[in-house]
Parts: structure tokens; C-alpha cells; sequence
């Protein structure tokens, strides 16, 4: 895993041994056991995050009591080579309500072969969070942020690959 980091924006890339379909799917279809649970802004624990798989949907983290935390709204939804979605989390590690305010993520895939695929995960426009997006952008490349779900989605391809197809 390779992590570069611009002004406003830091990438990150993993390449997995999986199809691209396979590598989006995986990371569309099984978030929930790519995003901690300990990363949350409930006050209770998380019983499921859940990716909604289509532009206008979102990205929400589900607690054991129903409630909800809706913190990504998902952009574009372009099945296999990206989906981007807002980070609607602020600085203070709160709900970010004003979309102006929010940066976004772009996940893509890139086909490096039949069963071999590159996947580039941009978390940019930091700065629209406004005071203290810096300190947003050296915590996003910590190894228990996204560093921590890119690992967390190669071991998850590493388990669909092995599945018959």
C-alpha cells in the first residue's frame, strides 16, 4: 500500500488478487466489515453499517437500539470502476450538516489483469471542512484510518476470491 498526500487531499492504493468486479463488489457490498465499529458517532454500538448501492443513497452506521448515523451521502455509483461518496464528518469528529462543507472520497478500480486489480481510494477537498481540516488530513492517513479499511477490504478480498464462482 502506497499513501501520497496533496495540500487538500491524501490517496491511498492496494492491489488485490480479485477481478475489479469482484474488488467493487467487495468493497460496496461487505463495508460493514471494512469500517470499524469502533469508529463511531453513535452513543451506542454499531450493529451494521450499510452501504446503499446507488447514487442519492448513503452511507450510514446502524446502532443496537435502531438508531442511525447517516455520515456519507454516495455521489456517483459506477459500477465496477468507482463510486464516490461525501465524508460528512467534521474536524470535531461531529455530523457535518452543510454539504459545502464536506470532502469527499472517490474509490477506483483499476483492471490489472483478469484476477489483479489496483484500487485508488482519493479522500480530497479537505479544506472545505474549514478550521482544522489539516489535522483531519494527517489523521486520515493513520494507520487506524484509512490505511486500516484498505487492509481491512484486501483481507476481505482475500476471502471472496477463494469463493467459487
Amino acid at each position: 500500500m502506497t499513501t501520497t498526500t496533496a495540500p487538500t487531499s491524501v490517496t491511498l492504493d492496494v492491489t488485490v488478487e480479485v477481478p475489479i468486479e469482484t474488488a467493487f463488489r467487495v468493497f460496496t457490498e461487505n463495508f460493514d466489515q471494512i469500517k470499524p465499529r469502533e469508529h463511531n458517532l453513535l452513543s451506542v454500538p454499531i450493529e451494521a453499517t450499510v452501504f446503499e448501492p446507488r447514487a442519492g443513497g448513503h452511507i450510514y452506521d446502524r446502532g443496537i437500539d435502531g438508531s442511525e448515523c447517516r455520515w456519507a451521502r454516495v455521489l456517483a455509483f459506477d459500477a465496477p470502476e468507482r463510486v464516490v461518496f461525501s465524508w460528512d464528518i467534521s474536524p470535531r469528529w461531529q455530523l457535518e450538516v452543510d454539504p459545502q462543507r464536506a470532502s469527499e472520497v472517490e474509490v477506483r478500480f483499476f483492471a490489472e489483469g483478469p484476477r489483479r486489480t489496483r484500487v485508488v481510494l482519493e479522500h480530497r477537498h479537505l479544506d472545505r471542512h474549514g478550521d482544522g481540516w489539516e489535522g483531519m488530513s494527517e489523521a486520515m492517513t493513520s494507520d487506524d484510518a484509512w490505511p486500516l479499511y484498505l487492509r481491512r477490504f484486501a483481507d476481505a478480498t482475500r476471502s471472496a476470491g477463494s469463493e467459487p464462482a
